[in-house]
């Protein structure tokens, strides 16, 4: 049995794709001079992906194994007794992150040969994906906090620059400044956890602060009744809501879909929005101790998972759709973290990475197959045209809504068992919103599918045909106006199988080991007697295949199938119902598609307050008080003191022993004084 991993063959998983991203990203612009083309930039990042593929395969076959890492590989300085370090920590949660990363890394590389294969900005492309992969390495990897928030804002930078890829494109460059604004508030609450973190335990290194858990569970926090360990864990889930897009947090996930197909796949569904989920599963033994941030997490989640749900129903833009069941699915996992159930969520977490990215690649072909075209009201009778794309769609979309014997059914209807059997306060509301997120969910998914897999053929009477309604217009592989669909090249249907064979079965093989065995047992810690809705859910769990023949028995699969008739009904059968049912619920559906007002209120409230509070700050207190009461106030104190002083500082002697006379005299007289 291995006992142990190689610190050099880890560090090789990390740096391979950062050296990749480096040769594209300085040989092959116009920064280091054009030298590589197109072929050797994309084949120097997708080499890089493909090593650390193969390396984190090999550890988690040694994790599986037994092995473990948690060492120092770099200490960067060390500040009285606080160590800032680079070091790894490998466990079954780290090994199951870096398959996951790597894996959908690989298969968006892939896809970007024919997706991007036109684009100016080809090989930038390339060498900011294949960074993006070694930020979330880094991360993953991390075996201390310093180390976790580089690679969170590491992760971010990247976001910003993937998401205004297309520079010259107004609404591109507002959703990432939108996306880095909003984060900049989560991450606050981060640092502000990590800040606490390091302030009561002098250190960064997870395995001591851990270690010191019981001691900050008893402390409160000064000057308030909240126990200190309540306010650590709530500042750290509020930088998870910004990076895992939950409540009010999560405005800025659909508009970066303004960013290129193979970065929404890579970032916004499968990797750098499950960070916050597995940042909160790592610091298991912090949350365990505190039920009040535990039962915020939970609604939070629930209302996340529902409310963006309603969302997807009016969304026309086939992105847009998968975005906000990107974000409903975030609200699942934040559920179970919620109930305690750790492992739950990141199954899903990894079972969702599959097939969202699976879906968003699939949106893309067909967006590409569509001459460019994205509404999905102008589409209909694709599958014929796309036939590897319809299928491999057909799966994703099966998997989402939770068909037994698929991945997305094992982790979703764990989420909504746990749940169930969860008894801290909000979890009646929590176990309410992820059924209904189950009717929501089958709805909007396949009322996208049919519209644009099956019925009449919509594409010709696309208004924006000629113009251009896309991601892309300047860039269409050099197809215009009504043209057929056409299936799209082998480099980016490839990538859909591969996905797809996960989305089908890997939840099937993993659920036992993963959420009922021991696999996270060294990773995730849980405290079964105060919050024992993982360990209830165990005893009922007698196998997959059980649990998929279970069921049938089961208000869930019901609920879903009954989202699948409703939509077929809707837009196959009586197509004329949704528009008569948007008129008899108009205020209903402007509430929906200005997106509950979130926007606005942050636009016109929020941040004409933050304006208001900037301004004040400068002109009250930078100008008022600091410039003018302080500095200059101060020089004209020193100027009138100065001219006073200069005046006695004549270099005359008789001055200087006249006032030495004067003195004594002074000092005589007031002795005389005090004698009577």
């Amino acid at each position: 049995m291995t006992t142990s991993l190689s610190a050099s063959t880890l560090l090789a998983v990390p740096l391979a794709p950062l050296v990749g991203s480096l040769v594209a990203g300085i040989l092959g612009t116009t920064f280091g001079g054009n030298v590589i083309g197109r072929k050797a930039s994309h084949t120097a990042t997708i080499l890089g992906v493909f090593v650390a593929m193969v390396l984190s395969f090999l550890t988690l076959k040694d994790v599986m194994q037994g092995a473990r890492f948690n060492a120092t590989i770099y200490e960067w300085m060390v500040i009285g007794g606080l160590k800032m370090e680079i070091g790894f920590l490998v466990d079954g949660l780290t090994a199951m992150m870096m398959v996951v990363v790597t894996f959908v890394s690989l298969m968006v590389h892939l896809y970007t040969i024919g997706y991007m294969e036109e684009d100016e900005g080809y090989n930038r492309f390339f060498a900011y994906i294949s960074l993006f992969t070694f930020s979330m390495l880094m991360l993953v990897m991390s075996n201390n906090l310093l180390q976790l928030f580089f690679g969170w804002e590491a992760v971010g930078l990247v976001s910003y620059l993937l998401i205004g890829f297309w520079f010259n494109k107004p609404t591109a460059i507002f959703a990432n400044m939108k996306a880095f604004l909003v984060n900049r508030v989560g991450d606050f609450g981060f640092i502000l956890g990590i800040g606490l973190i390091v302030a009561y335990t002098g250190t960064l290194n997870y395995a001591e602060v851990f270690a010191k858990a019981p001691e900050l569970g008893k402390l409160g926090f000064p000057g308030t009744e909240w126990l200190l360990i309540t306010v650590i864990c709530i500042c750290l889930f509020i930088g998870a809501m910004g990076k895992s897009a939950q409540f009010p947090l999560h405005v800025w996930l659909p508009d970066s879909m303004e960013g290129p197909t193979p970065i929404s796949a890579l970032i916004h569904a499968a990797t750098m929005v499950t960070a916050g989920i597995f940042m909160v599963s790592r610091m298991s033994p912090l949350f365990e101790l505190s039920d009040t941030a535990l039962s915020f997490i939970m609604v939070i989640g629930a209302i996340t998972a529902l409310f963006m749900g309603f969302l997807g129903i009016i969304q026309n833009d086939i992105k847009r759709v998968v975005a906000y069941s990107t974000l409903s699915q975030l609200g699942y996992m934040t559920v179970a973290l919620g109930a305690s159930a750790y492992s739950v969520a990141v199954f899903h977490l990894m079972t969702h990475a599959f097939f969202k990215a699976l879906l968003f690649l699939g949106a893309g072909s067909v967006i590409m197959g569509m001459h460019h075209n994205q509404d999905i009201r102008w589409m209909g009778g694709v599958r014929k045209y796309m036939p590897i794309t319809w299928i491999t769609s057909l799966l994703g979309s099966l998997a989402l809504i939770g068909t037994p014997l698929f991945s997305g059914f094992y982790s979703k209807d764990s989420i909504i068992e746990a749940v169930h059997f969860s008894h801290l306060p909000g979890s009646g509301f929590a176990y309410f919103a992820v059924m209904a997120g189950v009717f929501v969910t089958a709805f909007y998914s396949f009322r996208m599918y049919f519209l644009v897999f099956h019925g009449a053929e919509r594409y010709d009477q696309n208004p924006d045909a000629h113009h251009g309604h896309d991601e892309h217009h300047h860039d269409d592989h050099g197809h215009h106006g009504d043209a057929k669909p056409h299936e799209s090249p082998w480099v980016v249907w490839v990538p859909l199988v591969l996905l797809a064979i996960p989305s089908v079965l890997i939840g099937f093989f993993t659920i036992e080991p993963m959420v009922i065995g021991k696999f996270f047992a060294d990773a995730i810690t849980v405290n079964a007697q105060a919050h024992p809705a993982l360990a209830e859910f165990a005893e009922e769990f007698h196998g997959p295949l059980s649990m998929a023949l279970h069921a049938f028995s089961t208000a869930p699969l019901y609920l879903a199938l009954a989202g699948v008739a409703l939509s077929y009904y809707m837009y196959m059968v009586n197509p004329a119902l949704p528009a008569a049912i948007k008129r008899s619920v108009m205020p209903v559906y402007n509430l929906l598609e200005n997106k509950y007002y979130l926007d606005w209120i942050n636009e016109n409230i929020l941040a004409k307050a933050a304006r208001g509070l900037g301004t004040g700050l400068w002109k009250g207190g930078d100008q008022g008080l600091i410039e003018t009461g302080v500095v200059n106030a101060s020089w004209k104190i020193v100027g009138a003191v100065s001219a006073v002083v200069r005046k006695v500082q004549s270099g005359y002697i008789y001055h200087y022993a006249m006032a030495m006379i004067l003195g004594v005299f002074v000092l005589m007289t007031y002795f005389v004084w005090l004698a009577k």
